[in-house]
């Protein structure tokens, strides 16, 4: 979904219908919103699995933890783990942050094409 500034002032569509792209645009951003915080989660996370299986690693080749197979393995699935939903989430976030602003750029340009008037005190005389 790519959307230009310009490419919104260049559609001519009628005002009831631009409120309607606003509307939709608005809903979209506050998706994508909800979307970037379930992000932040994953981002949590992923640096947790990483921090901890590492941390268990470092324990264990310096002796202060006894090696265990079945916990070593945990510990590595952690850390790879972690690396790669960090990464793929790293992309996700940008992605959803590039189409953010592709949605405001959008819907300040649909608003900007709105002819508004000020009403109340102070307005047009």
């Amino acid at each position: 979904m790519n959307f230009e500034a310009n490419e919104a002032l260049s559609v001519d569509i009628g005002d009831g219908d631009m409120h309607d792209e606003i509307a939709r645009l608005e809903a979209r951003l506050e998706e994508l919103t909800e979307s970037l915080a379930r992000c932040g989660k994953l981002r949590l996370a992923s640096q947790i699995a990483m921090a901890g299986g590492g941390i268990w690693l470092a324990a264990a080749v310096t002796g202060i933890v006894g090696v265990d197979p079945v916990a070593m393995m945990v510990a590595i699935a952690g850390v790879i783990g972690g690396t790669v939903l960090y990464g793929s989430n790293a992309t996700t976030t940008q992605q959803f942050e590039a189409e953010m602003k592709q949605a405001e750029a959008k819907r300040a340009a649909l608003i900007g094409a709105l002819d508004l008037r000020v009403v109340g005190p102070g307005g047009a005389d």
